[in-house]
């Protein structure tokens, strides 16, 4: 059965503009992100990191969690049009499966994502003049900043689907991601979960954040995973067809 939920997911983003959003707006980061390298290359002596702190700072500020609200809304959108919430609630399938389905679905556009940032980050890097590829740390910091993603894609399908307006729980996690900044520099990154986007890709930075021990990001992660899927599953469970 959640096979069958995968791909009834899937069927949506064939020719859908989440794979357009998904290859346009990672440029506009990577371009902002290389040109303020290029415009204080005299005192980023990083090299690739240096590179690095300057993309992410401005792509996991304001870009990855919005991106993510987008995917989200997406996937709500048609339940929240004319009457097929009421499909939705009469459906032989588990709520708990549905849901599931759904953010598989957001799982591997997020990854899609990821890996295309990576490979713009490359990109630039190559303009910039840097020899080489980049060191495989930055890429594992890619994919564990995928994993945030878990949790911050079962909070804004939580949020998309309590909220029919596509764009208010994209303006939620644009500000959720501001105040994520504002957390980690308090070190209190692990505490709110849009900053463990920043604290995952390691942003912002050139030493690991996570150098002391990844096990509290993956435990914070797993935990507001399943608080926000559990949340969205009783909510699921105790909706009603509509009138």
């Amino acid at each position: 059965m959640l096979g069958l939920c995968i791909k009834a997911e899937n069927t949506k983003l064939r020719r859908s503009v989440v794979w357009l959003a998904a290859l346009l707006i990672p440029v506009i980061p990577a371009i902002m992100g290389t040109f303020n390298y290029l415009q204080n290359a005299e005192i980023l002596t990083g090299a690739w990191y240096s590179l690095w702190s300057q993309f992410t700072l401005f792509y996991s500020l304001l870009f990855y969690a919005p991106l993510i609200g987008i995917y989200c809304s997406y996937l709500w959108r048609l339940e929240h049009m004319d009457h097929n919430w009421n499909i939705l609630m009469t459906m032989p399938v588990s709520l708990s499966r549905i849901f599931a389905g759904k953010l598989f679905i957001i799982l591997k556009v997020t990854l899609f994502t990821q890996l295309w940032v990576f490979i713009l980050f490359v990109i630039a890097g190559k303009y910039v003049g840097f020899p080489g590829f980049p060191p495989l740390e930055i890429f594992l910091w890619t994919l564990r900043g995928t994993l945030a993603a878990a949790a911050i894609g079962a909070l804004q399908l939580l949020l998309s689907m309590c909220i029919r307006n596509f764009a208010i729980p994209i303006g939620i996690a644009l500000m959720g991601g501001c105040a994520g900044l504002v957390l980690s520099n308090l070190g209190l990154g692990l505490w709110w979960p849009y900053s463990l986007l920043m604290t995952g890709m390691n942003s912002n930075s050139y030493e690991d954040k996570l150098s002391g021990g990844v096990l509290p990001f993956l435990v914070s992660t797993l935990l507001f995973f399943l608080l926000f899927s559990g949340i969205s599953i009783c909510l699921l469970k105790h909706k009603d067809v509509k009138a």
